[in-house]
């Protein structure tokens, strides 16, 4: 089982809250992660935001680090104001300070690059891929809703999935593909990319988590995939579990 501290709108708990937490989740075997604020800017135009772009990811690895979180989760930016590669040259400036300072300080967290559901948000799997060979710090943050709503219902079919977790592993290692953190919900999109979240319910836009599960199975990766829909993420986390689980017995079947 796992679950992810949400700190979108900034960090408010005590490292002594956290750690407590941290101790709870180990007692009943949960794997906890970090989400960090979601107004830091990887790629900002103005130097004064990335800097403290910096500072509230050593917070964030200090809150991670009293929580036991495996990994904290970052939105990589904006490249909307500027082109893309200005803003995969500001993220990768502002990630070799970030490098820094989990290095000085000691941390343990690995911070997990998000792909992103947007077209004007930096955040491609190529993308994510890129700036995650700055250091072995990093790793990314596969977002399948993201992913479907950014190439307009992109993933279809079982093999969509698989290429996702090949192209990770050709590009950073197996490793990084066998233990890969994901995010994953249905998500409403327009010609823009990423609208609004959904639950299961949806049968419209997608993607279909069946087809995650059987190319999971089918690769042999063990991924920890955390569920985001909206206003049901414990109902449909246990349907996750339940699909999972019934293509691994199928699986253990034609053995």
């Amino acid at each position: 089982d796992a679950y992810e501290y949400e700190a979108g709108s900034g960090i408010t708990g005590s490292m002594e809250t956290f750690a407590k937490i941290g101790e709870k989740a180990r007692e009943h075997n949960i794997s906890m992660s970090f989400h960090t604020p979601y107004f830091i800017s990887l790629s900002s135009v103005e130097e004064e935001k990335r800097i403290k772009s910096v500072d509230y990811l050593k917070k964030s690895a200090q809150a991670s680090d009293a929580l036991g979180a495996d990994i904290m989760v970052v939105h990589t930016g904006s490249a909307a104001k500027i082109t893309r590669e200005m803003a995969m040259e500001y993220a990768a400036q502002t990630l070799v300070m970030v490098d820094s300072m989990l290095e000085q300080g000691g941390h343990k967290v690995i911070l997990g690059l998000e792909t992103m559901g947007k077209v004007n948000q930096l955040g491609t799997l190529d993308e994510v891929i890129t700036l995650c060979r700055l250091s072995k710090r990093f790793a990314p943050v596969v977002d399948f809703g993201h992913m479907n709503a950014r190439e307009q219902g992109g993933l279809r079919t079982v093999d969509d999935y698989k290429r996702i977790f090949e192209k990770i592993s050709e590009g950073l290692g197996s490793e990084y593909a066998d233990k890969l953190h994901c995010h994953f919900s249905k998500i409403e999109y327009t010609g823009m990319g990423e609208k609004k979240h959904l639950t299961f319910e949806d049968s419209i836009y997608g993607p279909s988590f069946e087809n995650l599960a059987e190319a999971m199975v089918n690769l042999g990766v063990s991924p920890t995939i955390i569920c985001e829909s909206a206003g049901t993420m414990a109902e449909d986390a246990l349907m996750m579990k339940e699909i999972y689980g019934d293509y691994e017995k199928k699986k253990q079947k034609l053995k």
